[in-house]
């Protein structure tokens, strides 16, 4: 009996296209599965970090120091030149321009609070500390997992978690609150020069606005906040150096994800925290 030639191509093609669902399939399931896993991984990270620093005898101490002192040598200037520039030209004069043109730019003070003490100014040192702290905390962690040595502390009994990712987070979490207070003098300061020195406003009026709306509230959740941050990027950040995996290549590769993770992390905390903040102080919706 003759073979229906568009009936053999109809099974032919079924089968197939029900394979490529079915790798697509496992795909997306194997991602989610190593999202999932790599979710707990920091978890559990985060836990074992906090309990190692605070477990008597706090032998980190030293460690915490000299990583606390490396980092804010690194990233002293390039975060208060940062937050000052953009503090000048972003809330300055884009910001005082818009104020200006509705002969409000008396109330440039009371801006700077909204978009520096409350929001960019927190981005910038994050951004600036995962840049460069956290890459810095990956690349050492992963060089070490490559070449064996961090195998090799814990053959000798010496835990890498109590003694290098727990005193360098606490570091990065110490000297990011620290360089947030630094950063925001700055960032404000650029922005008075920006309204004062070039859109006429008057000093008494920037600071009078600035006063009004600035609370201790503002400053304590904006230190919490960076705070939170650097745990996040520490955690992040050890994570991916302690699972490295492939030579160089591999301590490359988890860099970028170690970046792209803590970054991603941030956006998504300053995001529910800013909401919770608005929600919890409803007053600081009011520019006064």
């Amino acid at each position: 009996m003759a073979q229906n030639p568009t009936t053999s191509a109809a099974r032919m093609t079924v089968p197939v296209g029900a394979g490529e669902d079915r790798r697509a399939a496992g795909r997306a399931l194997g991602a989610l599965s190593e999202r999932t896993a790599r979710l707990g991984g920091i978890l559990a990270l985060t836990a074992a970090v906090l309990r190692a620093l605070a477990r008597p005898p706090f032998a980190w101490r030293r460690e915490f120091v000299v990583a606390a002192a490396g980092m804010v040598r690194q990233t002293f200037w390039p975060i208060g030149l940062t937050v000052a520039i953009w503090g000048f030209s972003g809330p300055g004069l884009q910001a005082g321009n818009f104020l200006l043109a509705f002969g409000s730019v008396d109330r440039a003070g009371g801006f700077m609070v909204v978009s520096i003490v409350r929001e960019f100014g927190t981005i910038v040192v994050a951004g600036i500390a995962a840049g460069m702290v956290g890459t810095m905390l990956t690349a050492e962690l992963g060089t070490r997992r490559i070449r064996g040595e961090l195998d090799a502390l814990e053959v000798l009994g010496v835990d890498p978690v109590a003694a290098i990712v727990a005193p360098r987070t606490l570091a990065l979490v110490v000297v990011m609150a620290t360089m947030n207070v630094f950063a925001l003098i700055l960032g404000v300061a650029g922005g008075y020069v920006a309204s004062v020195g070039l859109l006429g406003g008057t000093t008494g009026a920037f600071l009078e606005s600035f006063v009004a709306n600035a609370t201790f509230v503002d400053l304590a959740a904006s230190v919490l906040k960076v705070a939170l941050f650097g745990l996040l990027i520490g955690v992040i950040s050890s994570w991916h150096g302690l699972n490295a995996e492939g030579g160089a290549h591999g301590v490359g590769a988890a860099v970028n994800r170690a970046v792209v993770g803590s970054l991603l992390a941030v956006f998504v905390v300053n995001l529910l925290y800013t909401q919770w903040f608005l929600a919890a102080f409803p007053q600081a919706n009011v520019l006064r």
